[in-house]
């Protein structure tokens, strides 16, 4: 009984212990690493139907449109990552009077 109740402590240690150590995963990967695969990536030609079978109707597919705008500013290599949100924080200036 004590021997399956140490295993089980323990394997409630592992997992915590395995658990933390992605609070560690910010601190050693930095986002400009991590924009490689995604900037790789590459479309898919269109589905290529074989003879004899009717092609999908694509007439009323969802139509991309092509972005005209400029590219974003260049990101320095201590910026947050874009996942991640902005760090909140109140405006300083003066507080309103307490209501009466």
């Amino acid at each position: 009984m004590l021997k399956g109740l140490r295993n089980v402590g323990m394997l409630g240690v592992l997992g915590l212990a395995l658990g933390g150590c992605h609070t560690f995963h910010r601190l050693t990967t930095s986002c400009i690493k991590d924009t490689d695969h995604y900037m790789q990536a590459a479309s898919v030609p269109p589905i290529k139907v074989p003879v004899g079978i009717d092609p999908p109707d694509t007439r009323s597919a969802l139509q991309i449109p092509v972005l005209n705008e400029p590219a974003p500013p260049p990101r320095a290599p201590n910026d947050t990552c874009l996942d991640a949100p902005p760090k909140f924080t109140e405006p300083k200036g003066p507080r309103p009077p307490p209501a009466v």
